[in-house]
């Protein structure tokens, strides 16, 4: 079965269930099931067919939504971009993924002129009529389903592409392991680019229950988000832990008896600090899931918080093998690690991406480039990355592409760009040797990255330097700069 099949089905059998409550409104099933079909005549109309891609630059909303289901049914592949993203960025990704057409919300229709191009767009919150499109023919099971464009090293992100098959065994996995029903009421905390939406969207629909999108606006405002908790009576929560964090501490969450609603907490992207989990543990008995997994991979690993987790002094296990998947650990040289040993995760499996869009596709297994270790009763411990690509506020961030956008700007010769703190008061510290007679402010740099990098990755702080620290094979010594940061911080007077 196709994702898009799943609206339809849970349309047949309940189709006045709440589907979608969004910021600007909610739909029904059958409603959500009218309106892609309309959406799907419209795009059909601007020349979209099955193999296409189509991009969705928007707010977060139930119209949205609905575009995405409308590129599904015309045997499509739909392209999310979070609707703060640059136009620039924007422009680099339609021409990468070489888009048939368009979709956007109003704010971002003043901005189509400015991407200088001549496709196809529609706008989403403009009323939609017409005869629905009947669903496409039959979709083969490695059909391209979407693209979710990460960060990359060489400055221009990647387009991990992602088939039906692909994001219906994660989907599958989930719904038998959460014992997910008509029910239940998600929450979709992640933008739609980033993997996590993908539970929250596709669970709910293929059980017909309700999922309810976080406004941008509330994502990182703890107060409101613990409202959104209690007011949405939500069952199954899926985040990155820097939210949950932010709730405990901020926001107001321990306050306030654990809804009776809620049966699930499910945290991702990051690892989450045991002393917060401890706290989040005590507050609900809702089952806890850490859930582990690249976007190139989805969720490949996962596991429940015991209460012998708790007396950890370091971050919960990633734990054994999910959604179909085999995962191993091997060593450097190849080798299988043994128990306690440090190595690779590599994942082979159903929800392994077909590729890179524009690239070919990759035999064998997916290297994950994480360092893991197996413990003796064969769960997996996540240990550190291997390159570069870091976890910033739940984002990935790879440092090499924000180097090179830094470096692109007129006044910076070099740059090198670590991170600095932890959860949520991770922040990316940027070192600059600049251009002589040039020296760039603090203020244009981060208007140049603006117009490129999407918010996450805008740098928070610039150092000027003379010149780059360089480890004793002339590459910039990354361990020196977060050095040199740790003791600025520690340096720092408190109140």
């Amino acid at each position: 079965m196709d994702l898009h099949q799943l609206v339809g089905d849970s349309a047949r059998r309940d189709g006045d269930a709440l589907a979608v409550s969004g910021p600007t409104g909610e739909l029904r099933y059958r409603e959500l099931d009218l309106l892609s079909g309309r959406l799907a005549h419209r795009l059909a109309e601007l020349g979209v067919g099955a193999g296409d891609r189509v991009v969705i630059w928007a707010d977060k909303s139930a119209e949205t939504v609905a575009a995405m289901q409308a590129v599904l049914r015309l045997g499509a592949a739909y392209v999310p971009v979070n609707a703060a993203t640059p136009v620039e960025r924007v422009r680099l990704i339609l021409t990468d993924c070489a888009a048939r057409a368009l979709c956007v919300d109003t704010p971002r229709a003043q901005e189509v002129p400015l991407l200088g191009t001549e496709l196809g767009w529609l706008d989403l919150a403009r009323p939609q009529t017409g005869t629905p499109s009947r669903p496409a023919g039959p979709v083969h099971a490695d059909d391209l389903a979407f693209i979710l464009y990460t960060s990359g090293s060489t400055g221009t992100p990647k387009g991990v592409c992602i088939s039906h098959a692909n994001a219906r065994a994660f989907v599958d996995w989930a719904v038998d392991e959460l014992k997910a029903t008509a029910a239940d009421r998600f929450a979709n905390h992640a933008p739609f680019a980033f993997d996590l939406s993908v539970l929250d969207l596709f669970a709910a629909f293929a059980v017909g229950a309700s999922v309810h999108l976080v406004p941008p606006d509330l994502a990182y405002a703890p107060a409101r988000l613990t409202d959104f908790l209690h007011e949405r009576r939500i069952s199954v929560w899926y985040s990155v832990p820097t939210a949950l964090i932010l709730m405990l501490r901020d926001g107001g969450l321990l306050d306030r008896p654990a809804p009776t609603d809620l049966r699930a907490v499910l945290f991702a992207g990051e690892p989450f600090p045991i002393d917060h989990l401890r706290a989040l543990a005590g507050w609900t008995p809702a089952r806890l899931l850490n859930l582990y997994g690249p976007t190139e991979t989805n969720v490949c690993t996962f596991h429940e918080v015991r209460p012998s987790d708790l007396e950890r002094d370091r971050p919960v296990p990633i734990g054994r093998a999910a959604s179909g998947d085999t995962v191993r650990v091997e060593t450097a040289d190849g080798a299988p690690a043994a128990p306690g040993q440090e190595g690779e995760l590599v994942v082979e499996g159903p929800t392994v991406m077909l590729g890179y869009w524009g690239r070919p596709r990759p035999a064998g297994p997916y290297r994950t480039g994480d360092i893991v270790r197996q413990l003796a009763d064969g769960t997996i411990e996540f240990l550190g990355r291997r390159d570069h690509t870091v976890k910033v506020r739940g984002n990935r961030v790879d440092l090499g592409e924000v180097e090179t956008v830094l470096c692109a700007h007129p006044g910076v010769e070099q740059a090198a760009v670590v991170v600095a703190g932890s959860g949520p008061e991770s922040r990316l510290v940027a070192f600059a040797v600049p251009v002589p007679d040039d020296v760039p402010t603090v203020l244009s740099v981060k208007r140049h990255c603006a117009r490129r990098l999407p918010p996450y990755m805008i740098i928070d702080e610039l150092r000027l330097v003379a010149h780059l620290p360089r480890t004793d094979n002339g590459k910039i010594d990354r361990l020196a700069l977060t050095r040199a940061t740790s003791a600025a911080d520690d340096a720092a007077p408190t109140d």
